[in-house]
């Protein structure tokens, strides 16, 4: 067969025949096998070791969180003072206590899950409310264009203008530092990150032809943007939200550990880091277990973040059907020669 005759991939990754095995006018084609690149997003994600690991981390730590406080009950807050600082992993001290004890005696375990709660409560809230916000105004800007995409976009720019953590920190110390608080700054200084993206996409979105096709056929700018617009901007802006999810984290557990986030009696893995910074000589698992915690957490999200888009991209997605050893041969790698 020659090269001009070859199969060759299509956009979804499946081979079709060349010109030479055109069928005959008459003749029976076989029907098509399904392709894999309409393989269910679950089938996929098993196709991917490192996805599937993060993604379990995940689920994991969200089933602990909703949960988790209510099967180790108040272990979190019963103080024991003769058990203080109990070293880790000596089944002796009880299962409760497997991974050490604070200097009041408290269960690190029940401590870590509980705080599992206190994050994920703030850090989930700000990525939704900013992702809503952002992406509604940024849809509406581009799609429209004019002055409205003017002042969606100094908006944006006035707000990026400030370092992120530093307002929340100014915010914070002049305002009571509660969750709530921390949501909603938290929340204000991502909200350009969901406007510029949503603004750029669907800027671009407005002059395809099957945009044009809907306006030309009486359907309004509300039906079309929330029909053909939304959907085609749904997968970036699930996984921008997926990295945001990892920064919201990091910036609740720095200030947290700054002393102006969450407050006594309430706990997160970044005030643990905190409270635990004075013990590192003597009592390294305070601050070691909720950095753990939270570079698991961040880490196995950022992995599903850059599967996701994968997955979700039409053009991209057939990578992840092929196997390794026949990607290898499609993408061969050069050996550079010195």
């Amino acid at each position: 067969m020659s090269i001009d005759n070859a199969p060759r991939l299509d956009g979804a990754g499946d081979l079709y025949p060349g010109p030479d095995e055109t069928p005959a006018v008459g003749e029976t084609v076989p029907a098509p096998k399904p392709s894999r690149s309409k393989a269910p997003l679950w089938r996929l994600l098993l196709r991917d070791r490192m996805a599937t690991v993060a993604a379990a981390i995940l689920v994991f730590v969200f089933l602990v969180a909703v949960f988790g406080p209510w099967l180790v009950g108040d272990a979190a807050t019963d103080q024991n003072l003769d058990q203080s600082n109990l070293a880790p992993f000596h089944v002796a001290n009880g299962w409760m206590n497997i991974l050490g004890t604070d200097p009041l005696g408290r269960s690190m375990l029940a401590r870590l899950i509980v705080a599992c709660r206190t994050t994920l409560l703030v850090a989930l809230p700000a990525v939704a409310l900013s992702c809503i916000i952002g992406s509604l105004v940024g849809m509406w800007a581009g799609y429209h264009r004019g002055w409205r995409e003017t002042t969606a976009m100094r908006v944006a720019d006035v707000i990026m203008s400030f370092p992120s953590l530093l307002m929340a920190v100014v915010v914070l110390y002049v305002f009571s530092p509660s969750a709530a608080n921390i949501v909603l700054v938290l929340a204000i200084t991502r909200i350009p990150i969901y406007l510029r993206t949503a603004r750029a996409e669907s800027a671009e979105l407005q002059s395809r032809l099957f945009v044009d096709a809907a306006r030309t056929f009486g359907a309004r700018s509300g039906a079309v943007i929330r029909r053909h617009v939304f959907p085609i901007l749904l997968p970036t802006l699930l996984t921008v939200a997926t990295l945001d999810f990892c920064y919201v984290m990091l910036a609740e557990s720095s200030l947290s550990f700054l002393g102006i986030g969450i407050q006594p009696p309430d706990i997160s893995w970044g005030l643990m880091v905190s409270q635990g910074r004075t013990y590192l000589q003597t009592a390294w698992w305070l601050s070691f277990f909720p950095g753990l915690a939270i570079v698991i957490t961040t880490v196995s999200a950022t992995v599903l973040a850059a599967w996701a888009r994968i997955a979700t991209d039409p053009a991209q997605r057939w990578r992840l059907t092929v196997p390794r050893s026949r990607r290898s041969r499609l993408f061969p790698t050069r050996k550079v020669v010195s």
